[in-house]
């Protein structure tokens, strides 16, 4: 199966830098951060578009621009690139997903994917009002899917679950796409949901073996089920002309974090819920001085950011080498992300990209399509 490509669209702020500096810490000689405008998020939705990606992974949280909203406007300034929403079950009801889903895929020329997150940070959670904890997060997530997949089939829908209770739920325009849906996590909770309701598995980079046991993992369930589920991860990404430039710009990023900030990191992740964020801190455990734990492979980026935490780090000849090995390992899609999104998308776009086509491995269609939404 060819590999399908997907970017990162920094809703919550982008920068050259890993993190903000703490308060107490020295403030840097110059500001490095970039709201999260519209105007800006359309240059890197447009990039991410001129260059072929196949979508953009538009994030959900309490420091992030609303998703849908954020979606909605930028289908109106891009042609044939998708928008990957995340949604948390539980904060909203399925059939009302189920309509601003088939709205979307209406307004934007079926360009609608769905990343279905059950959540980790268990202070964020509390805040949205959501106390489930992590394996029940997972269950409700399953009939969340189960009223989704109902309402989108354009028949009155059923169903009495312990979270959700519809009676003839249904859309009066279902449609004619119905969203490709991703769910991601390392957890069996997780892998179960993806194997019985998903489309695609994702799961955080880690090292090629590693991250293929897990994908296999979730793959092996889904048959057991009677289904096919492609797999596949997210990961950033620093590439340039030669594989020194790149580790002098890791270097950097990692030499801009103050300790006081790694420490508080540590402490927050300490108290995480979530599978992926613990098996990042082991990863980054066994790193050597400049959190390389593979070969192009580096963990900085776990040590200060929650999240997917493991980076490809090369010239682009080896980037795209690492890239073909995790597409052996079981990876179908990939979602990667940079400093800032804007030119790490070019530096990407324009280096590894063309190796990649080169050696066939990717799916071209994204590519292209004709878009269909009307715009004047």
């Amino acid at each position: 199966m060819p590999l399908e490509l997907h970017w990162f669209l920094p809703s919550h702020g982008d920068g050259r830098d890993l993190a903000e500096p703490t308060r107490n810490g020295p403030r840097p000689a110059r500001v490095t951060r970039r709201p999260p405008e519209i105007g800006y998020l359309a240059q890197v939705a447009r990039a991410a578009d001129r260059l072929g990606f196949a979508s953009v992974l538009t994030p959900a949280g309490l420091f992030c621009e609303d998703p849908w909203v954020v979606a909605s406007a930028l289908a109106a300034q891009t042609e044939r690139l998708k928008f990957m929403i995340a949604l948390r079950p539980g904060l909203v009801s399925p059939t009302l997903v189920a309509q601003m889903a088939a709205t979307l895929q209406r307004v934007s020329g079926d360009r609608l994917l769905l990343n279905i997150v059950a959540g980790s940070d268990p202070d964020e959670q509390h805040r949205y009002g959501d106390w489930l904890d992590h394996d029940a997060r997972y269950a409700r997530a399953e009939e969340f899917l189960t009223v989704l997949g109902g309402v989108w089939s354009g028949r009155p829908f059923d169903f009495a679950g312990e979270h959700y209770r519809v009676r003839g739920a249904m859309l009066a325009r279902p449609p004619v796409t119905v969203p490709t849906v991703f769910l991601g996590g390392s957890s069996p909770a997780a892998q179960r949901a993806a194997a019985r309701h998903a489309d695609v598995y994702l799961a955080w980079g880690e090292t090629p073996a590693l991250l293929g046991e897990l994908l296999a993992r979730a793959r092996d369930l889904a048959g057991e089920a009677g289904r096919t589920l492609r797999t596949g991860s997210r990961l950033h990404v620093i590439t340039r002309d030669t594989a020194r430039e790149a580790w002098a710009e890791a270097e950097r990023l990692l030499a801009g974090v103050d300790k006081a900030r790694i420490e508080a990191a540590r402490t927050r992740f300490a108290r995480t819920e979530s599978e992926g964020q613990r098996r990042a801190a082991a990863l980054h455990a066994g790193a050597n001085d400049r959190m390389e734990v593979y070969p192009n492979v580096w963990a900085g980026y776990s040590l200060v950011r929650p999240g997917a935490g493991a980076a490809l780090v090369g010239s682009h000849e080896e980037v795209a080498e690492r890239i073909a090995e995790y597409h052996a390992a079981g990876v179908d899609h990939l979602i990667l992300s940079g400093q800032p999104h804007l030119e790490e998308a070019y530096w990407f776009g324009e280096g590894v990209l063309p190796l990649l086509r080169r050696d066939g491995l990717l799916d071209t269609r994204a590519e292209q399509a004709p878009a269909l939404a009307v715009r004047g």
